[in-house]
């Protein structure tokens, strides 16, 4: 029991150095391109605030906006070579169809992913904004502060960017066994009301921006399918090829 303890130690350890050293390099990563947007803050600026008047109501107040957007681009930026580190950490424990798949549809993930950044950012933030600022001057002097429209702007694009994922989050599932092309028909009504009340909690309160992110969800989810069924035709080709040269 002894020899076997000390045999498994030495893998312990460097499987937690390996990880110490994946995510250094990703802090590191994260940091530069952080540095990099705080110091060219007066460059990008405009392309956030989009020309909207926004106000601060303490000093600290200024320095919080600039590093929280800072730190959101820096995200976005970074995640290429942060997934890039992790995959080099997790392929080894992967089982064959797991690193296959990784593999070969880790730049569709990233691409996704900026996509649904960019309709956040393009349409469902100016849009919800609008009518919000168009609502609430009926009665209000709208006043917008910075930290408020930081938190509206990353609202309504990081977590659209993540929803983003579910044709891979699909065919990662069809791809380990666990979903298949039926199944996402037969659940398709469930699935709906789920995607409802996700966009509902994931943009803001109001019926314009629920109903925007919902449209795109639903076709991901239609498109999912057909990739789904489409992966299964081409491995049922691929079983049968394979048979037929055995025989």
């Amino acid at each position: 029991m002894t020899n076997n303890a000390n045999a498994e130690e030495p893998t312990l350890v460097e499987h937690l150095t390996d990880l110490r050293k994946q995510l250094i390099k990703s802090s590191v990563v994260f940091l530069v391109f952080f540095l990099g947007m705080f110091s060219t803050i007066n460059l990008w600026f405009p392309y956030v605030t989009k020309g909207h008047k926004l106000i601060v109501l303490s000093p600290l107040e200024i320095i919080t906006f600039y590093m929280s957007i800072s730190a959101a681009i820096a995200l976005g930026l970074a995640l290429p070579f942060v997934c890039h580190f992790l995959w080099q950490f997790v392929k080894p424990g992967l089982n064959e169809k797991e690193s296959r798949f990784l593999s070969l549809y880790s730049p569709f993930m990233f691409i996704l992913f900026a996509g649904g950044l960019v309709f956040g950012y393009f349409v469902v933030n100016p849009l919800s904004y609008n009518f919000l600022i168009s609502l609430g001057a009926m009665n209000f002097d709208v006043m917008i502060s910075a930290q408020e429209y930081a938190r509206f702007l990353l609202l309504t694009t990081m977590p659209i960017g993540l929803l983003f994922e579910l044709p891979m989050v699909a065919l990662f599932l069809a791809a380990i066994g666990l979903l298949t092309g039926e199944t996402m028909k037969k659940v398709r009504k469930w699935s709906y009301i789920v995607l409802a009340v996700v966009s509902g909690l994931i943009t803001p309160p109001d019926f314009i921006s629920q109903l925007i992110v919902l449209v795109p969800m639903i076709l991901l989810y239609e498109g999912s399918i057909q990739l789904v069924i489409y992966t299964e035709k081409r491995a049922r080709m691929r079983e049968s090829e394979k048979s037929q040269s055995a025989i």
